[in-house]
């Protein structure tokens, strides 16, 4: 198997992305997250003088131990009227003091002429003088070749020049650059293998996903010989985004058959995928390919009675070697064999057969005849299923709760609620203020129940959806309240259905303590 390397341009290019904002610890802690998993270089931003951000990255990155990957600063070639030893970027770049620096120069002879406003010649001198300034200050050197198909289709002996400029000054490897990610995987191929007889030293791809055809390119590049692919996690990056390295890793090893991360580290893509959203603080997308919460979700239910008899009739790998998992999801199209796979854990062994499953998946579809809905919402099917197996004792009664809503001339909106509930024969009272009425029920709540069940404490809403059911009646329609809670390790869905948002949601809310309640009886069995 041949070696092909993973640049990650997260913390860069990625954070260029509309509603992406890393912090400098956030950097960090993705950055050694990133390591970990096996990535071999870790970009961590341009330390131009106006970017203190990501000059102090890189002061806070030396502090740091990372096993595999080598960070990398990022900055561009010299400016036409300066020597590189005079250059500030280029200076800025040294100050970094990382083994490994990536500068762009310009491929494209529009960007030469019309936007640095230089000469074609001096463009290369400006590309080659920068290479072997920083190689002389014992610098390894990755060069970008910004617009690289672009400047090809304008003007290919034009473009073979610059790659031929930064290969004579001492560049590792060429990464050519579909910036503007307009090209097709086709027109990629072609170009190509039309440079890659012209160049002496390995080229990379850098490709952007302005035409959906990011992760292709990168692919198509891969197959042609390039061994080393830059993207980022989730895609994320300027306008439509970067390749998507979750997708690319898995493709490189699973479908090309070719050396990249551990297989053991491939296994930690999925848990990696969601700690960088996690701590970009953005949902992470759960139609991902591979790494996506429904990459491997079943829900018609002949899908699910095939993949349950054989794996790969409905799933192109083994949803483990990614550290994904199959889920069978509950609708009005689910059949017996997803409620008996749902069961199992409560009756092993239950067939699709029998009369519980069918009991179950008839109170399922009269449920969702009323807009409850169980795909996002397992920790609500399972309590469900084990009242009608009789396997379950709520473990408090609600009494009451009110919620106050006050709006002030000031402009503040405060909100309170109250909760009554009766926990192992005595009654609980609690009051407490939230950001909205929603959150002032989940607080007051869960402060009721903590004397008795002091789990609930590390309990939190990862997520609270509402979704109207119909339309037709105004302000009187009834609404699904979907929340999604965590204790640091699991996370679990509920689900609440009525004419009233806050009993909704009182609904979902009291599945979810009821079932972090159950999982920790059970545990400590």
């Amino acid at each position: 198997m041949s070696k092909v390397e993973i640049y990650d341009t997260t913390l860069r290019d990625g954070a260029q992305a509309e509603g992406i904002s890393l912090s400098v610890e956030d950097k960090l802690m993705i950055a050694q997250k990133l390591d970990q998993l096996g990535v071999h270089y870790i970009e961590g931003g341009w330390p131009n003088p106006t970017n203190h951000g990501d000059l102090e990255f890189f002061v806070r990155a030396k502090n740091c131990r990372f096993r595999t990957a080598k960070i990398t600063a990022f900055g561009s070639t010299r400016r036409a009227a300066n020597k590189p030893e005079e250059d500030v970027i280029l200076d800025t770049l040294l100050r970094a003091e990382t083994e490994v620096v990536t500068i762009f120069g310009k491929s494209w002879d529009l960007h030469v002429t019309k936007v640095l406003k230089t000469t074609l010649d001096e463009n290369l001198k400006m590309i080659e003088d920068s290479v072997v300034f920083l190689g002389s200050q014992g610098r390894r050197v990755i060069y970008d070749a910004e617009h690289f198909f672009d400047g090809y289709r304008s003007n290919p002996q034009y473009v073979l020049k610059t790659l031929a400029a930064a290969q004579n000054g001492g560049a590792e490897i060429l990464v050519l650059c579909d910036t503007n990610g307009g090209y097709l995987p086709l027109d990629v191929k072609q170009i190509i293998e039309q440079v890659e007889a012209e160049i002496t030293v390995p080229f990379g791809i850098h490709a952007h996903n302005d035409s959906g055809m990011a992760d292709a390119n990168s692919i198509i590049a891969v197959e042609l010989g390039a061994v080393q692919v830059q993207g980022t996690f989730g895609g994320w990056g300027e306008r439509c985004g970067n390749a998507n390295l979750t997708t690319v890793i898995p493709n490189i090893m699973l479908k090309l058959r070719k050396d990249c991360i551990s297989k053991e580290a491939l296994q930690d893509l999925v848990e990696v995928s969601r700690f960088v959203s996690e701590v970009a603080n953005v949902a992470h997308d759960f139609r991902q390919p591979y790494v996506g919460e429904s990459a491997f979700a079943h829900k018609g239910g002949a899908h699910i009675d095939g993949v349950l008899k054989l794996s790969k009739s409905f799933e192109h790998i083994d949803p483990k070697l990614v550290g994904n998992e199959r889920r069978l999801l509950l609708s009005e199209q689910s059949g017996g064999s997803t409620v008996a796979k749902k069961l199992q854990k409560l009756y092993p062994g239950v067939k699709k057969g029998d009369p519980i499953v069918s009991q179950v998946l008839a109170e399922v579809k009269r449920l969702e005849n009323q807009g409850y809905q169980f795909e996002a919402a397992s920790a609500s099917f399972e309590i469900l299923a084990r009242k009608l197996l009789e396997k379950y004792e709520d473990p408090f009664q609600l009494e009451g709760f009110r919620t106050i809503v006050e709006k002030r001339k000031d402009g503040r909106v405060l909100s309170e609620a109250t909760v009554r509930v009766v926990v192992d024969g005595e009654e609980q009272y609690m009051a407490a203020e939230g950001d909205g009425p929603v959150n002032a029920l989940d607080t007051a709540l869960r402060k009721a129940l903590e004397k008795v069940y002091p789990c609930l404490t590390g309990v939190h809403l990862r997520d609270y959806k509402v979704r109207v059911l119909s339309s037709s009646t105004g302000t009187a329609a009834k609404v699904r309240v979907l929340i999604q809670s965590s204790d640091g390790t699991d996370v679990w869905g509920t689900v609440g259905v009525s004419e009233d948002i806050i009993e909704a949601s009182w609904e979902a809310l009291a599945d979810s303590m009821g079932y972090k309640i159950l999982k920790d009886k059970e545990k400590h069995r």
